[in-house]
């Protein structure tokens, strides 16, 4: 991204007053945290200026943390303390060179992707929930990037990114889900292109060739190791591949991180210095998270506990929905569902995933870890165990 495109805007739509590090103009991908987490564990063996190098890539989002102070009364309370709640947000700003050429640059962007990350207390799972950009819900009123603020409003979901970036993100969904977020990672277009690339390309499957121009793939059936562009075009793609809904999208976005996880866990990566440097700095470099966050070692302090999670602990699934009675092209949450879903997270309760669902959540007996011997539901999704193939 170049300097002059990136100066006057940054990475969110939050505005003026972001305090910036000297760094690179790369940012992060839709979903990436996960394999972020992965590779930080093996950090702590870096060379001092390798660490120094790697932590001034971070940016703190500043003008985030000042919007949510501002309305901290009003936000939901953590339950667990040691979970951790974690929205990535995947930009779809076009702003700089490298992000110019999906489209034109309108001055704004929106949430191209929404994840809201649960790692529970003992790390033995990391639940990545997905939330669709055409679902219906109350954004709050919000600071503008000029300084002025909105009103309240019911439209779709990623208009709250749009309207007052990371920070009404954030507060949109503590609104949706009376779960406490306790950090932010934004991310756009060409970190995840330098994230994929940095581990020589993801492999998927294809259970059909694609041959689509406007994505600019071209692929045979099977097996396919994905490079950057390549992987971008497949999880954006939307009206082309498959039955070309946003579920469908989704869906693949979940599979292909999944991959993304597995790869980056692999000791090809992990084990091997000459590979483990690129994935660390395109990580880092691609960045903007809330002041907190925004170290090295607050980082690894996060996720240090993951190199425990086995790989079938690391779920996705999307938030039950259902067409909104609006519009049938939008989506609304499908309850009860969608409300237990949210309290077993807040309490950080297991959360079942069927690998085979049919898309519809499902009633299990569970007291796994919560105590609980009420029905809990099963959720249709994915783990980084799956083999996109089978």
């Amino acid at each position: 991204m170049s300097d002059n495109a990136s100066a006057s805007r940054g990475a969110t739509a939050d505005g003026p007053g972001r305090t910036r590090r000297p760094r690179r103009r790369r940012r992060w991908a839709c979903g990436t945290g996960l394999a972020v987490a992965a590779v930080f564990v093996a950090a702590a063996g870096a060379g001092w200026a390798v660490y120094l190098k790697l932590d001034g890539n971070i940016t703190p989002d500043e003008a985030a943390a000042a919007e949510l102070a501002r309305f901290e009364k009003e936000r939901p309370t953590a339950l667990v303390k040691d979970a951790r709640n974690i929205l990535l947000i995947g930009s779809d700003s076009r702003s700089g060179d490298e992000n110019r050429r999906y489209g034109r640059d309108p001055g704004t962007e929106r949430s191209d992707t929404a994840i809201l990350l649960h790692l529970s207390a003992g790390r033995r799972t990391a639940t990545a929930v997905s939330i669709p950009r055409d679902l219906m819900v109350r954004v709050p009123g919000c600071r503008r990037p000029d300084a002025s603020r909105s009103e309240p409003v019911f439209t779709q979901f990623n208009e709250a990114f749009q309207v007052g970036g990371s920070a009404c993100a954030v507060r949109t969904v503590e609104k949706l889900t009376r779960i406490r977020v306790d950090h932010h990672v934004v991310v756009d277009f060409h970190g995840f292109k330098e994230m994929v690339d940095s581990v020589d390309g993801v492999e998927v499957c294809l259970r059909e060739p694609i041959d689509d121009k406007a994505a600019g793939l071209r692929l045979p059936a099977g097996r396919v190791t994905l490079d950057g562009e390549q992987a971008l075009g497949y999880v954006r793609a939307r009206k082309s591949l498959g039955d070309g809904s946003d579920t469908e999208r989704i869906e693949r976005q979940q599979r292909f991180l999944g991959a993304l996880v597995s790869k980056v866990r692999g000791d090809d990566v992990l084990l091997n210095p000459v590979k483990l440097y690129p994935v660390l700095d395109a990580a880092t470099s691609s960045l903007t998270t809330d002041p907190e966050l925004a170290s090295l070692r607050s980082l690894y302090e996060l996720v240090r506990g993951l190199r425990e999670t086995p790989t079938e602990g690391v779920q996705f699934l999307t938030v039950p929905r259902e067409p909104y009675t609006g519009d049938a092209n939008r989506d609304q949450l499908a309850q009860p569902a969608a409300g237990e879903l949210f309290e077993r997270l807040r309490r950080d309760a297991p959360v079942a995933i069927d690998t085979n669902g049919d898309g519809k959540a499902t009633e299990r007996e569970s007291g796994e870890r919560s105590g609980d011997t009420s029905p809990a539901p099963t959720f249709p999704g994915n783990t980084a165990a799956d083999d996109t193939c089978s």
